[in-house]
């Protein structure tokens, strides 16, 4: 952590004034970035504090808040459900931030076991000379980095009377939507061990989301339930790089706008400037919200198609 030396009072306040104009182009750069952080989730907000632990620390760690949602499902768990995390990351080449984000992958589940009544039995597993390091690909998760260095995982696989769902890449970029994520897993896993209703018949699918899916992946039936979710996923990553990058630059000319309006406008220039800096921000939000909800319902008709080709 960076340390600071007490400033005496009168630099202080030379300080401040100098640095004023930089200090508000700064904020409006933090609060943009927080607003796409914010909506990636596709309207479900779940906040996890930043880690100072290993992610090998999987238990006794203070848990984030559960959704209703999520704490709905645990309630209905009626066998004992395992949950697998693997967080085999090579330092050497692995972003500081990507650890990080497996810390905080390793308090949400260990929220999940806390909550779920001796339900849930958590496993970490965090360094590939562990024996269970080779049952990782066999759990459908994805080897990656190896461009770059030792092969890494960073995936969660979950298992409950013999069925298995897995998420087989975790990614910083979508962490508002993993505890949703997890928990349409653990749902399915439950719903699978029940008797339900016929699956639902094509035409019934949202028909938009049937030719989204068709021009992704035109051989369905011959690309496992995996492997579909994640050409989906991927897709839905580059649509939201390339809507992000857009973002940054009508960002940066917003905030020079503002600059530029506190330096040599007036009040109302100043006033008008802010307000369109704070529409653009909603408009890129809700673009953000329409990826991810779009992203959703590909998947989930993708699973659709899948279950009536059988």
């Amino acid at each position: 952590m960076l340390t600071m030396k007490a400033l005496p009072t009168t630099q202080l306040r030379t300080m401040s004034s100098a640095k004023a104009g930089v200090q508000a182009s700064a904020r409006t750069s933090l609060l943009l970035l927080l607003v796409c952080l914010v909506v990636i989730g596709g309207g479900i907000y779940w906040f996890f504090s930043a880690s100072s632990h290993s992610p090998a620390d999987v238990s006794g760690l203070s848990h984030s808040p559960l959704s209703a949602a999520t704490l709905n499902a645990l309630g209905r768990l009626e066998s004992p459900l395992e949950i697998r995390f693997y967080s085999i990351l090579d330092p050497a080449t692995v972003p500081a931030s990507v650890t990080e984000f497996a810390g905080r992958v390793g308090r949400l589940l260990s929220a999940y076991q806390q909550e779920a009544g001796g339900k849930i039995k958590l496993t970490g597993v965090t360094s590939a000379f562990d024996p269970k390091a080779k049952a990782a690909p066999a759990d459908g998760i994805a080897m990656f980095n190896l461009d770059k260095g030792e092969p890494c995982f960073l995936g969660v696989a979950l298992v409950l009377g013999g069925r298995k769902e897995s998420l087989p890449r975790l990614s910083p970029e979508w962490e508002q939507a993993l505890e949703p994520d997890l928990t349409r897993a653990i749902i399915r896993l439950e719903d699978t061990a029940r008797p339900g209703p016929a699956p639902t018949a094509v035409s019934q699918i949202n028909t938009t989301a049937v030719q989204e899916v068709r021009a992704l992946i035109p051989d369905i039936a011959g690309v496992s339930l995996q492997a579909g979710k994640q050409i989906l996923q991927d897709a839905a990553y580059k649509e939201f790089a390339a809507a992000a990058k857009e973002m940054q630059a009508q960002a940066k000319d917003a905030e020079q706008r503002l600059a530029d309006a506190r330096k040599n406008g007036t009040d109302a220039a100043r006033q008008s400037a802010l307000r369109h800096l704070q529409e653009l921000q909603a408009q890129q939000a809700e673009k953000l919200k329409e990826i991810a909800a779009r992203s959703r319902a590909q998947i989930e008709t993708f699973e659709q198609l899948k279950a009536t080709a059988r």
